[in-house]
């Protein structure tokens, strides 16, 4: 976006602004309703990879909290989505029958206190060192639930608890069609309906709904703590932590507040995660998720938190959008991330800060040149 019409919208009026986003929020929410031809997935449930992208989104502003505003390495971040996950699936279906509403926050909690257990000891490394012991923990975890019994253990566990209905199950309040999009003409499937929150096995739009929901509240959680005198403790210890504790900061605190709200968030999402497939095991999971959790949040632009979303958009869109390519869609995905690595390092929306100091680093090496053109000339 060029500085120009960067200047014209965030000129415009408040209430003009409330309205555009009121608008996309709107859209969002009727995506899966309305089933784009261009967006939507002829190979896969649209509203299912929508409630995955969702999820992604959730999970990338968690991690953006731990990795791009206070800067720590987390390679385990998994392991708190599992938490999240199997707490609610004891809960309301392996070992007790909570609902869903009470279930949710015990397991952001669970998911909370173990990024404080984890983080007490171990913040006070640093780089690699804490990339290490972040790893290890999200494999703890699993290997934990793989081999215990009491938590399923390969069987995994099954029937967890889903959100409460609203209305009189199976009909509803009413039912929303889907548009279907034919041969030019666009028409109302009565068909293919969704009942408005009723949450069923058959139709994934209503956890699409909460999870969105869930987006929007941490979006606004997030911009309010980025802007608070933690989001600049955070910067600050990013930046430099030495300096940090030199100018009065606590760095190790912040640090460890970091690393539980990021907890938090992940729980949050494991949970929302569980009750939609409603089975999980220990495959559901794996080290790769971290892996991809991370891509998200790089190849967005960490540290920018509409930068993280869409990276995660496209880390969990792409590949099931492209699904009928079959082996050939990871290898494309792969190579579209190595080359964007390459040509674009600091992702595709990088944090102002970022923007300014490249754009500074540019202007000191033109003033580098000039100074050394004018020594030439003068010899």
């Amino acid at each position: 976006m060029n500085t120009g019409l960067k200047s014209k919208v965030t000129s415009l009026p408040k209430p003009v602004k409330i309205l555009i986003w009121l608008l996309l929020a709107l859209l969002a929410y009727a995506l899966p309703l309305l089933e784009p031809p261009i967006l939507s997935t002829p190979d896969s449930d649209f509203a299912s990879v929508l409630f995955t992208v969702s999820i992604y989104c959730l999970v990338a502003l968690g991690l953006n909290i731990v990795v791009g505003y206070a800067g720590l390495l987390d390679l385990g971040y998994v392991g708190f989505y599992a938490i999240g996950a199997y707490t609610v699936a004891i809960l309301t279906s392996f070992h007790a029958s909570w609902p869903l509403l009470l279930a949710i926050p015990v397991g952001v909690v669970a998911a909370m206190v173990s990024g404080i257990i984890l983080g007490a000891p171990t913040l006070r490394v640093r780089g690699d060192y804490l990339a290490i012991v972040t790893l290890g923990f999200g494999e703890i975890i699993r290997l934990v639930v793989l081999n215990t019994e009491w938590l399923g253990a390969s069987k995994g566990i099954n029937n967890i608890g889903r959100p409460p209905n609203v209305g009189d199950a199976p009909d509803g309040l009413f039912e929303l069609p889907h548009l279907f999009w034919g041969n030019g003409t666009v028409l109302l499937d009565t068909k293919d309906t969704t009942k408005f929150l009723i949450f069923g096995y058959s139709d994934a739009v209503p956890f699409y709904w909460v999870a969105l929901t869930a987006v929007i509240v941490v979006l606004f959680a997030d911009r309010l703590i980025k802007n608070s005198r933690v989001g600049r403790a955070w910067e600050a210890t990013r930046e430099d932590e030495d300096a940090a504790e030199l100018m009065g900061v606590p760095t190790f605190k912040f640090k460890l507040l970091a690393f539980a709200t990021g907890a938090f968030v992940g729980g949050l999402a494991g949970g929302l995660f569980a009750t939609q497939q409603s089975f999980i095991n220990p495959q559901s999971f794996l080290l790769l998720f971290s892996i991809l959790y991370l891509a998200a949040v790089v190849v967005g632009g960490q540290g920018n938190r509409w930068g993280v979303l869409i990276g995660a958009f496209l880390v969990a869109y792409l590949p099931e959008r492209f699904r009928g390519f079959e082996d050939f869609r990871v290898l494309a995905f792969g190579l579209a991330l190595v080359l964007l690595a390459t040509l674009r390092p600091q992702g595709l929306l990088p944090p102002r800060r970022t923007v300014r100091a490249k754009q500074l680093e540019q202007e000191l090496d033109e003033l580098e040149e000039g100074a050394g053109g004018e020594e030439t000339a003068r010899a």
